[in-house]
């Protein structure tokens, strides 16, 4: 809904309607008034305006048209002009308790606008006092009661905050907006425009984080940037896969439609239209990736939705097609707009922006946990963070240190110029578990070449696969996410080579930079150990956190259909030899049996036990017993 006609939603029911009677008798005076009042229902507001001054210029106590004038001033932006009409009108009042509510009424509604929040409370706390009764039942009283109880309320749990703008070289273009950095933070891009004009261009630009700062913006790629308009994106954690929005392009379903394109070998590939499933005859724009590129979301306003605009969200399957965008539900989505949605990495929280649930005014940015298999209820960012300005493009930083965002400059009330800013983000605002990123290179072992494999971050609780990524071909470098979790396993794989199986606490991979990963092609002789393949102590029946791992091994093995394996289960020292010979082999065999379940022929497989004949480390603390009970996997 236009920001006019949210004002005047809320602010017509003061007024009396056309042929009731009015606070003066001059009839002339009236006629301008009622003239104004048709201009006003044409959306005329210039004449509109010329009216309502000529009835009060005519009869200096008609306040009906100093309210209508100042209303009418307010819902077109003028709301510093709104407030002196409405004072100049006040000061004509003596002793009409039901106009000095109506102005404290309407003069809380400029304060707000203008965010001068406390005088605004206590002129509407004024209002309250003074309205006549059907008034204060009417619902716009209601729900603007209950906006300045939240006002009131938010601004006495503000939050410390410090907005900074971003340095030069940065912010150098007259507009730049929808900032959206790497996992690691080093990379920022953001769309700049020429001008406001809407033939104007715009483009994709990127900037690079080095000791001295940030790196002159420079577009990002020629085969992103075109003629036509690119702008909007969203980009996955490791940096590899950018989503962007082109409008009225030839290839285009609507008038804004999202595009998507990969990193192969350091260079972006050609952009392609990201598909019917996801893009509508309507606008499609805003797109937001989760850190490892397997979920989209996004604003639309097509049909099928709650009304304006909706975020609405779309899966990447396993062969890599996006699946048929659904709304994200009536939690989020209002009658109104919800726009610029940000997916933190965690993938639980999502931010957005909406002028539909209750907030200081303009666009408020809101957070929604995802629970239950849902996004539930949103809660507001609150004060200062919002304001009584539109807050728009918000995105927050895997290490939860900043949140980057767009401030615009106005000139004449309307925007003129748009920058790039962050502030220190709240700790007071939960988002979860710390996400801690790691970076480094998957090479082939033998020959030192790089590898373009596929690493997996899986809760081994859940079986649930967190985040999923591919190391550069060329360079073999990756970034990786992990949700400080206790109980969390990395599979790197690639065809022809042997997985590698990490325990990511335990192979110490948090906050480590260059992790060096070595993939072993496969050979006879080839042997790795079966990580995050657990038991209860001396116990053979595999335990729930060990799904994981054996399905990795069964992928394997289907992908390879010409191996075949030894199974060999090792022990601590803990116990007889004879009676660690007898548990490694059940534990071996236990291996092997979930393995044929999942459709790996018996004869592919042999198993041993091994005992405690052959321990990795030395059998003197419980750490080090706890790397030799293991499984061995060993190609025959």
């Amino acid at each position: 809904m236009p920001r006019c006609l949210f004002w005047l939603c809320f602010l017509l029911p003061v007024l009396p309607l056309i042929g009731q009677e009015y606070s003066i008798i001059d009839r002339r005076a009236i006629k301008f008034y009622e003239e104004g009042e048709q201009y006003a229902s044409r959306k005329q507001w210039e004449e509109a305006i010329a009216s309502y001054q000529a009835a009060y210029h005519r009869s200096h106590d008609f306040f009906e048209a100093y309210l209508r004038h100042a209303q009418v001033l307010l819902a077109t932006g003028e709301a510093a002009t709104a407030l002196e009409v409405a004072e100049r009108g006040k000061r004509r009042l003596k002793n009409q308790d039901l106009f000095r509510g109506r102005f404290a009424w309407l003069t809380a509604q400029i304060m707000v606008e203008l965010g001068d929040f406390y005088p605004a409370i206590a002129e509407f706390q004024k209002s309250e006092t003074l309205l006549d009764e059907q008034f204060l039942q009417s619902k716009a009283f209601l729900q603007q009661k209950k906006r300045f109880v939240f006002i009131e309320r938010e601004l006495s749990q503000q939050k410390e905050i410090s907005k900074e703008r971003l340095p030069k070289p940065l912010n150098t273009f007259h507009l730049q907006y929808f900032p959206v950095l790497t996992a690691d933070s080093k990379k920022i891009l953001f769309t700049k425009r020429d001008g406001l004009k809407n033939f104007e261009h715009e483009d994709i630009y990127v900037s690079y984080l080095e000791d001295e700062g940030w790196t002159e913006p420079v577009p990002l790629s020629q085969t992103i940037n075109t003629s036509y308009n690119e702008g909007t994106c969203t980009i996955s954690g490791d940096g590899n896969i950018l989503i962007f929005t082109s409008c009225d392009t030839p290839d285009s379903f609507g008038s804004c439609d999202l595009y998507i394109t990969h990193k192969v070998n350091g260079k972006w590939q050609r952009a392609s239209n990201i598909g019917r499933n996801v893009n509508s005859r309507f606008w499609d724009s805003q797109p937001s990736l989760s850190a490892d590129g397997r979920v989209l979301f996004f604003s639309s306003n097509r049909q099928g939705g709650h009304g304006g605009n909706d975020i609405w969200y779309s899966e990447r399957s396993e062969d890599g097609y996006w699946t048929e965008a659904k709304n994200i539900g009536p939690h989020v989505n209002t009658s109104k707009d919800e726009v610029s949605p940000f997916i933190f990495f965690n993938n639980e929280v999502l931010f957005f922006a909406s002028d539909g649930h209750i907030g200081f005014g303009g666009k408020d940015l809101y957070m929604s946990n995802f629970e239950m298999g849902s996004f539930g209820p949103p809660s507001n960012l609150g004060y200062p963070i919002n304001d009584q300005k539109d807050q728009l493009a918000l995105f927050i930083t895997a290490q939860q240190d900043y949140a980057y965002y767009t401030e615009n400059s106005y000139q004449d009330g309307k925007a003129d110029s748009s920058f790039l800013y962050r502030f220190n983000f709240p700790k007071e605002i939960d988002l979860g578990e710390d996400i801690i990123v790691s970076e480094g290179r998957v090479l082939d072992k033998k020959t030192g070449q790089p590898i373009d494999a596929r690493l997996s971050l899986v809760n081994l609780e859940n079986d649930s696969t967190m985040y999923e990524f591919i190391s550069d071909g060329e360079t073999g470098e990756f970034l990786m996410l992990y949700p400080d979790k206790s109980l969390t396993g990395l599979y790197v794989e690639k065809k022809g080579y042997i997985p590698r199986i990490y325990n990511v606490d335990r192979d110490s991979l948090k906050n480590h930079r260059n992790i060096a990963i070595e993939l072993d092609p496969i050979e006879s002789g080839k042997n790795f150990v079966f990580e995050n393949v657990y038991f209860d102590t001396d116990r053979a029946d595999l335990k729930e956190a060990s799904i994981s791992s054996l399905k990795i091994l069964a992928a394997f093995m289907t992908l390879h259909p010409e191996v075949q394996i030894q199974i060999e289960g090792h022990t601590d020292n803990v116990g007889g030899a004879a009676y660690n010979v007898a548990l490694s082999l059940k534990r071996a065999e236990s291996v092997k049996r979930y393995l044929i379940d999942l459709g790996i022929p018996e004869k592919r497989m042999e198993t041993f036990g091994k005992g405690d004949s052959i321990p990795l480390k030395p059998n003197d603390s419980e750490e080090n017993r706890s790397f030799n009970r293991r499984i061995e996997v060993i190609i025959q």
